[in-house]
């Protein structure tokens, strides 16, 4: 019983986390449409907001742009890109997770929106490593 309210609870988090950014997505594409109509001068495209959205990797752009959860899975994969590509039950062990299958398909959710957006490599074997040359920063951390 308590196993299925867990996996609930996380398909629940992972569609809210969806919907904040398509949502984030429509209101940026329809006020850029806006901005263009009224004003002819090109807008320099907002700083996405910690915590909001997965914005995609560009060269400058800190990991701190990341919401907490997805700054600690980089910071992982990070840390452990000596040893080659990861999977997201590994990542899901490192933070403390019980590696359930839906703890693992959280993490994996993650993992797949920060390789859409160019910061991660997701393998064709399923696996992710580092992309665009992202190296580990002080204490651990993580930096683009």
């Amino acid at each position: 019983m308590l196993e299925a309210a867990e996996i609930e609870l996380d398909r629940r988090v992972i569609a809210r986390e969806e919907l904040v950014e398509a949502l984030a997505m429509s209101a940026a594409e329809t006020t850029a449409v806006t901005e263009a109509e009224t004003e002819a001068r090109p807008v320099p495209a907002p700083l996405p907001l910690p915590g909001t959205t997965v914005p995609s990797w560009q060269e400058g752009l800190p990991a701190t742009v990341l919401a907490p959860d997805y700054q600690r899975i980089l910071g992982m994969v990070v840390d452990r890109s000596g040893q080659g590509p990861v999977r997201a039950k590994e990542i899901t062990v490192v933070l403390g997770l019980e590696p359930t299958p839906a703890k693992v398909e959280g993490v994996r959710s993650k993992m797949r929106r920060l390789a859409e957006r160019g910061w991660l490599v997701q393998e064709a074997s399923g696996m992710f490593s580092v992309g665009h040359g992202i190296v580990a920063g002080p204490g651990g951390g993580s930096s683009a």
